[in-house]
């Protein structure tokens, strides 16, 4: 069954005819434009000397084609040309939309992206999959990064900082795949977080004020709920003296402070040595003498050095972890520490685990789009070989709009955390009131 789409000039046609008529003008371009080229010419010249050159390949190829190609055609073509050369071809309209959080290319005719918490279908296409493929190699040979058979998987940066994750046959089934997660050039700032009511003032005063007074905090949520946004905004809070240490999979932190080393894995080479894990960088950020460590994701054996280090004065640390809710965050971080150490006995971790972290915070991502604190929950100890928490902060949902937005409201549970000493130990003095609040989403 066909179906209509509309061409990168704008044109409705039906899928399979004048689209691949166009994808076949911009190839003829392309080509000619690299027989008149070579590579080094092209890595010299700038991108209005290539416009210049692609715009006469076009007006060639129009004279001898009798091409029906309107004067704003024409532009489009000769920018979707210097796509190709320059940039990731189809996907780079999507990468120049600040409002786009996500892109999803599901093979060479199925592209998804984010917009507002809303995923949509686009009327973006790659020529085939062979024009995937191309664009994933160039995105991976730009971070010194491969991806072929032997290595079908791998995650890479754009030099913008957004994520790349890309799956190649034989482990995908509809071809080459990726999914792009893009970071605004604009940091959220708390401001944005309070208006978007992501958190209230009360929960970002106790959460604050919590990082002032160096306790350990794990962030936990599914994937796209906002635990990256939140460990950055949690990360502004941490003094300006403090020497901090990031350890990533794929660098994403946004640290705002001067006094930041970031650290990143790398992946094994083509003989399969010289792979730098997680592991790895939190044993040697030991002697690097952080104040803070800070831990993007935990997601395996790390865990265990990360507790470690939690234990023995590098306290103020944070990190994240894939959870649905605060409770099960432990159980993940449980099983993380098991796959480090199969020796060490289950009401051991658990002790070493309410001994480390202080307080969890669950973020979530709701049907509407919007991401949102659910939960602030404390660790006060171990009971019955179970780790006891506290609930302070709920987000509780109590229906959804004609127009889909979720409503609710953020509310205190009247529980007086344990920590407070702690924060007045600090010089840090929290009225009572905070932990009283109610909050009410509504639509605005």
């Amino acid at each position: 069954m066909e179906r209509t789409i509309r061409t990168h000039a704008g044109r409705p046609t039906q899928h399979g005819s004048g689209a691949d008529r166009w994808f076949e003008i911009k190839s003829q371009v392309h080509q000619k434009l690299l027989n008149a080229l070579t590579a080094e010419q092209l890595k010299d010249l700038n991108k209005e000397s290539v416009r210049v050159q692609i715009g006469a390949v076009v007006e060639k190829l129009i004279i001898e084609e009798a091409l029906p190609i309107t004067l704003a055609e024409r532009e489009k073509l000769i920018e979707e040309v210097l796509d190709e050369v320059f940039g990731l071809g189809p996907l780079e309209p999507l990468l120049k939309d600040p409002s786009i959080s996500d892109i999803m290319v599901n093979g060479f005719d199925n592209v998804y992206i984010e917009r507002a918490g809303r995923v949509v279908e686009t009327n973006v296409r790659f020529k085939d999959q062979a024009h995937v493929r191309m664009i994933i190699e160039r995105i991976v040979s730009a971070v010194g990064r491969r991806i072929d058979d032997s290595s079908p998987i791998v995650d890479a940066r754009l030099m913008d900082g957004s994520r790349v994750c890309a799956v190649i046959p034989p482990l995908s089934l509809i071809g080459p795949v990726m999914s792009i997660r893009r970071y605004g050039k604009k940091v959220l700032s708390t401001e944005d977080l309070l208006k978007n009511e992501t958190f209230t003032t009360g929960m970002l005063d106790f959460l604050s004020g919590c990082v002032e007074a160096r306790l350990n905090i794990v962030i936990s949520g599914g994937s796209g709920s906002g635990k990256t946004t939140m460990l950055n905004t949690l990360s502004r809070f941490i003094p300006e003296e403090e020497r901090i240490v990031t350890i990533e999979d794929t660098a994403e932190l946004q640290l705002q402070q001067s006094h930041v080393v970031r650290l990143e894995t790398r992946p094994p080479n083509i003989e399969g040595a010289g792979a730098v894990t997680q592991r790895d960088l939190v044993i040697n950020t030991l002697r690097m003498r952080p104040d803070r460590i800070i831990v993007g994701e935990s997601r395996g054996p790390e865990a265990l050095d990360m507790l470690q280090a939690m234990n023995t004065g590098h306290d103020g640390s944070m990190t994240t972890v894939h959870a649905n809710a605060p409770r099960d965050a432990f159980s993940r971080l449980e099983t993380m520490v098991m796959m480090a150490s199969q020796h060490v006995p289950d009401r051991v971790i658990r002790q070493q685990l309410a001994s480390a972290i202080n307080i969890v915070v669950h973020c979530s991502r709701l049907s509407d789009g919007t991401r949102k604190v659910t939960g602030i929950a404390e660790v006060v100890g171990v009971e019955n070989d179970l780790v006891e928490m506290q609930d302070i902060y709920e987000f509780d949902r109590t229906g959804i709009s004609p127009r889909g937005k979720v409503l609710g409201s953020f509310h205190a549970t009247g529980a007086r955390p344990i920590c407070l000493d702690r924060l007045k130990a600090y010089g840090i003095h929290l009225s009572a009131s905070i932990f009283q609040e109610e909050h009410e989403v509504k639509e605005r």
